[in-house]
C-alpha cells in the first residue's frame, strides 16, 4: 500500500453487533464481515477513525416509518415460531420474498438505521469530512414497509439527521436499482435533492427512475433520474454520471452529501446487468468529493461479495489517499477471493447499448430541469 495526498479526515462506523445484524440480510449474508476483514487486512481501518455506532430508538425509525410498521415489527421481533404469523399481514409490510421475517428483525433495523444516523451525527458535529457505513445505504424500504432486501431506510434518516444542520442535501445514489425509497421520502421537498443513476427498463426492479420523475409540488426538478440501458461499462457510466452531477452541483449548492455506493453494477453481478468495474465507481466518488462538502458514503446492493469487498476497499483507499497493493493480503476470508486472488476486476462483455446519441439526449434534460432548480433558489 502506497500513499497519494489526501487532506480529508474520515470516520469509520464499525461495531461487532453491527457486522452480526448486517450478515443477516437475506442475499448478503457474511457480506459486512468479508468487506471489514479486507479493510482491516490493508490496515486501511488503521486510518480512519472509528465511530461507534449506537442503537436507533424506536421512535427514530419512526421519523419516516410510519407508526403502523414500526409497531409491526416491534410486534414480531422476539417471535420464535415466524411461520405463525399471518400472509396478509406480512404482504402489507413487504415481509415476504426478498424481505423475508426474520428473528429480532426489529434488532436488525434498529442497529443499521443506528449505525447511519451515528454517521450523520458525526459530520454534524464537523468532527468529519467524510463518514463511512458501509453496512448502510438501504434505499429501498418505504415508509410503510420492507422493499428489496431493506427492512429500515437509514438513507432517509440519515438525511433528516444532517438536515438538522445542514440547509441542503444532495444525495447521489449510484445503485444500479433506482433509489426509490429515498426519491418517496423527499418528493416534495426543495431542501433534499435526489439524484439515481441506474438501469432502467420493463421488469427491472423497481420500476421507477424515468428521466420523468422529476419530483412534485415544491420539489418539482429536485429530483434527477438518469436511467440508462443494459450493458452500461465504466466510460458510459461515468460519462453519463459527470454530465449530470456538474449541473445539480451547480444549481442545488449542496451543504452535505449522503452517497449510496451500491456496488451492484459492478460486472459479473447476478442481480447486475452493467460491466463496471471499481476504478469506474471510483471515478464517480472521486467526483462527489470534488465538491468539496461534508460526505456520507452508504453502501447498498451488490450481490458477489468478493466482488463487493474489492470495490468498497478500493473507494476506501480513494478516500484515505491510498493506492492498495493488487495481491489480496492472506486473512481470514482470503480464500473467498480465489482463483485469482487479485484486488482488481476485469469490465464484463455485455453489449453497451447505451448509445451517444442516447446519453446526450439525458444530459441535455438534466440541463434544462436544472436551470429551473437554479431560478428557483437563486432568483
Amino acid at each position: 500500500m502506497t500513499s497519494e495526498v489526501s487532506k480529508l479526515c474520515v470516520g469509520y462506523v464499525i461495531s461487532k453487533e453491527l457486522l452480526c445484524q448486517a450478515d443477516r440480510i437475506q442475499n448478503m449474508q457474511l457480506r459486512a464481515s468479508m468487506v471489514h476483514q479486507l479493510l482491516c487486512a490493508y490496515r486501511l481501518t488503521e486510518l480512519m477513525t472509528v465511530i461507534e455506532p449506537r442503537l436507533a430508538d424506536v421512535d427514530d425509525l419512526r421519523n419516516f416509518h410510519s407508526g403502523d410498521y414500526v409497531d409491526y415489527l416491534e410486534s414480531v421481533n422476539g417471535s420464535k415460531d415466524l411461520e405463525k404469523h399471518s400472509d396478509d399481514q406480512l404482504d402489507e409490510y413487504g415481509l415476504g420474498f426478498d424481505c423475508p421475517l426474520v428473528s429480532g428483525i426489529l434488532d436488525l433495523a434498529r442497529t443499521v438505521a443506528g449505525a447511519s444516523l451515528s454517521a450523520a451525527r458525526a459530520l454534524c458535529e464537523r468532527r468529519f469530512d467524510v463518514a463511512i457505513n458501509w453496512c448502510g445505504g438501504w434505499h429501498h424500504a418505504q415508509r410503510d414497509g420492507a422493499s428489496g432486501f431493506c427492512y429500515v431506510n437509514d438513507a432517509v434518516l440519515a438525511i433528516g439527521e444532517l438536515r438538522s444542520t445542514f440547509d441542503r442535501v444532495l444525495y447521489v445514489d449510484l445503485d444500479i436499482h433506482h433509489g426509490d425509497g429515498v426519491e418517496n421520502a423527499f418528493l416534495y421537498s426543495s431542501k433534499v435533492f435526489t439524484y439515481s443513476i441506474h438501469h432502467y427498463e420493463d421488469g427491472y426492479f423497481p420500476g421507477t427512475g424515468s428521466i420523468d420523475d422529476v419530483g412534485c409540488g415544491r420539489g418539482r426538478y429536485f429530483c434527477c433520474n438518469v436511467p440508462l440501458k443494459e450493458g452500461a461499462n465504466d466510460d458510459t457510466f461515468f460519462k453519463a454520471f459527470d454530465s449530470t452531477i456538474s449541473p445539480v452541483l451547480a444549481a442545488f449548492r449542496p451543504d452535505a452529501v449522503v452517497c449510496q455506493c451500491g456496488a451492484d453494477g459492478l460486472a459479473g453481478d447476478p442481480l447486475g446487468t452493467f460491466s463496471l468495474t471499481p476504478a469506474g465507481l471510483a471515478r464517480c466518488v472521486r467526483r462527489v468529493l470534488a465538491a468539496g462538502r461534508p460526505t456520507l458514503l452508504l453502501g447498498g446492493g451488490g450481490y458477489s461479495a468478493a466482488n463487493v469487498a474489492r470495490c468498497w476497499a478500493q473507494l476506501t483507499a480513494l478516500v484515505l489517499g491510498r493506492r492498495l497493493t493488487p495481491d489480496i493480503p492472506d486473512h481470514p476470508f482470503f480464500m473467498r477471493y480465489g482463483p485469482s486472488f487479485d484486488l482488481e476486476l476485469s469490465a464484463g462483455l455485455r453489449k453497451d447499448h447505451n448509445t451517444p446519441a442516447y446519453v446526450q439526449e439525458i444530459v441535455e434534460q438534466v440541463q434544462e430541469n436544472m436551470k429551473c432548480v437554479d431560478e428557483y433558489l437563486h432568483q
